[in-house]
């Protein structure tokens, strides 16, 4: 029952009682006043009766003291003792008024009947007297009848005392005991109230209000403190406590949410905050190796307790390759095929559950275990360029997965968009280092190549060869085939010079029919032999345009060798030099430049 309703009804009780005892004590009173009434009625009597029997007396005496001295002064006392007791008898004619009944009437009026006797009996003894007749008079006043009148105007007198006394204690009595019984009635009325008044004052606001609010005010200071470890109270009662501590309640389950909305607000923008610093590193990688670095030391950061690897698509294998890896994962070949991977080859994230397996596990996973696994495809424009492997944890909530699971994808949206990024940029940097009809390196990436190599040489001391190749005639093919033709030579040459060399990206084409060979490592005697097979090799080829065989196509050679041919920086001179002394005298051959006086000797 609620606060309200109790402190109502208690408060209709105490009104209730209060007025019921106020009626009890108004009607004790009352019934004082009754008994107060009854007990003045009776004096009222009293005094109109008491007089009455003493005044039939002295009427007697009176009438006697003149029979027997024949004093007159007695019949003077006589009439006026005689006007007194009419003017009792007029008194008494009241006492209906007083509130006498008939009954009691009834008996004064057979007192006054007798006493009225009496006075016959007294005025006729005088009236004899006063004629002289003595015995007659004294025979009358001093007779057994006039002795028995006596004694019944007192027997009547008396019974109507007698009832008027029964009748009054009848009535104290009655007035007493109403008195009583409803000052008892009050006195209880009181008890109650004031039981009442402590009830509430104990239960009310003690139990059921000082006790709960003192409860309930230490768990709001907490609350108030930040401190949502408080627990509220339970108060199951419905009322205006419960109320308030279901309110309560509810706050403090607002402020654990508000506060654990706060930490991942926090957590997430501490993710974010990696995420930007990663992408940031990211933008600024120059090799793909700067991006494993990156990737490296961010990722578990980013996603701790989640074991992983970072796949990088080999094009000319194609094969994902791990390019590096993370708390150690268990599971996930190093290599695989791009189509043993279900999230490359949906293009979206793959997320077997190990445990329940309610999807298809990727063919790249080793049977090492139930691991939940997590694959994310790195794609640009479409192609798949990388993967993010990742192995989750045993035990992780639901809401915290798909949070981890968010950064993750932004991660890897961060990755492959750096990683396609360098790829383009490989590429841009490939077509403006490379010659487009030949596939081979340019002048731009000879002249980087070329200081690249003499550094290292004169660095280490070791022997580094330079081959300048022209190919002979070679406006005769353009002027009588056309430059199509001319391009097909190209071509046959350029991969002539592709296929001459153990390491990629030593063959250059300088521009028209001019080419360079860079031979790091290479002696004179190794060189001059390589350069044989070049020139034998063109020799032989067989070009051929529209169908048609253009003839013999061969080329002449300049070879210059450091340190014997003089210093690194020159050597690209030094082997022009020669190129031009073999187209003089007659193509077709290989000119070694001219050995300087002791520059065979390495320094």
């Amino acid at each position: 029952m609620r606060l309200s309703t109790i402190t109502n009804w208690a408060y209709g009780a105490t009104v209730l009682l209060t007025l019921a005892s106020g009626t009890t004590m108004l009607l004790a009173s009352g019934a004082e006043e009754q008994e107060r009434a009854a007990v003045a009625q009776r004096a009222t009597f009293d005094q109109l009766t008491a007089t009455l029997e003493e005044d039939v007396y002295r009427l007697t005496e009176q009438a006697r003291g003149f029979a027997i001295t024949r004093d007159p002064t007695h019949v003077v006392a006589y009439n006026r003792e005689r006007a007194a007791l009419r003017s009792v008898e007029d008194r008494i004619t009241h006492l209906k008024d007083a509130g006498a009944d008939e009954s009691e009437l009834a008996a004064l009026r057979q007192a006054l009947h007798w006493a009225d006797t009496l006075t016959e009996d007294q005025e006729r003894a005088i009236r004899a007297a006063q004629a002289g007749d003595d015995s007659t008079a004294r025979t009358i006043l001093f007779g057994d009848e006039y002795g028995r009148e006596l004694d019944r105007v007192a027997a009547q007198v008396a019974k109507f005392q007698y009832m008027l006394d029964q009748r009054t204690d009848n009535a104290v009595r009655s007035a007493t005991d109403s008195a009583r019984q409803w000052r008892r009635m009050s006195e209880i009325t009181l008890g109650i109230t004031a039981l009442l008044f402590l009830f509430v004052l104990y239960f009310v606001l003690k139990q059921r209000i000082l006790r709960p609010v003192v409860r309930l005010s230490d768990v709001v200071t907490r609350l108030a403190a930040q401190d949502f470890a408080a627990e509220p109270p339970n108060f199951p009662q419905v009322d205006e406590i419960g109320d308030m501590a279901q309110a309560i309640r509810i706050f403090r389950e607002n402020g654990l949410e508000r506060q654990r909305l706060e930490q991942e607000r926090d957590v997430d923008r501490t993710m974010r905050d990696l995420l930007s610093r990663m992408t940031q590193r990211l933008q600024g990688c120059d090799s793909t190796q700067d991006l494993v670095d990156v990737v490296r030391r961010f990722t578990p950061e980013i996603a701790p307790d989640f074991p992983g690897r970072l796949y990088i698509h080999d094009l000319r294998r194609n094969m994902m390759v791990e390019a590096c890896a993370w708390l150690t994962p268990h599971q996930s070949r190093t290599e695989f095929l791009p189509s043993a991977c279900w999230a490359l080859r949906r293009g979206q994230t793959h997320k077997p559950v190990g445990r329940e397996m309610v999807d298809i596990a990727c063919e790249h996973l080793d049977d090492g275990g139930p691991i939940s696994t997590i694959c994310i495809p790195l794609a640009a424009q479409g192609e798949s360029i990388g993967l993010l492997y990742f192995e989750q944890p045993g035990a992780v909530a639901s809401d915290a997965l798909d949070r981890t699971e968010k950064y993750l994808e932004m991660l890897a949206e961060n990755i492959g968009l750096a990683l396609a990024n360098l790829r383009l940029r490989d590429a841009l940097r490939e077509m403006a280092m490379a010659d487009a009809l030949t596939g081979l390196a340019n002048r731009r990436r000879f002249d980087a190549a070329l200081e690249q190599q003499v550094e290292e040489a004169e660095r280490l001391k070791t022997p580094f060869s330079c081959l300048m190749i022209d190919i002979d005639h070679f406006k005769r093919f353009n002027d009588s085939y056309g430059h199509d033709a001319g391009d097909a030579v190209l071509r046959a040459v350029g991969a002539v010079l592709r296929e001459s060399l153990r390491e990629q990206g030593f063959a250059f084409r300088l521009g028209g029919e001019e080419f360079v060979l860079l031979m790091p490592g290479f002696a004179i005697g190794q060189a001059i032999e390589r350069a044989e097979q070049v020139r034998e090799r063109i020799r032989t080829l067989k070009v051929e345009h529209r169908g048609q065989e253009l003839g013999p196509v061969t080329a002449s050679f300049g070879l210059a060798v450091f340190p014997d041919h003089g210093p690194a920086d020159t050597i690209m001179r030094t082997a022009d030099a020669a190129l031009l002394r073999a187209k003089t005298e007659g193509r077709d051959r290989v000119v070694i430049a001219t050995v300087r006086d002791g520059a065979s000797a390495l320094a």
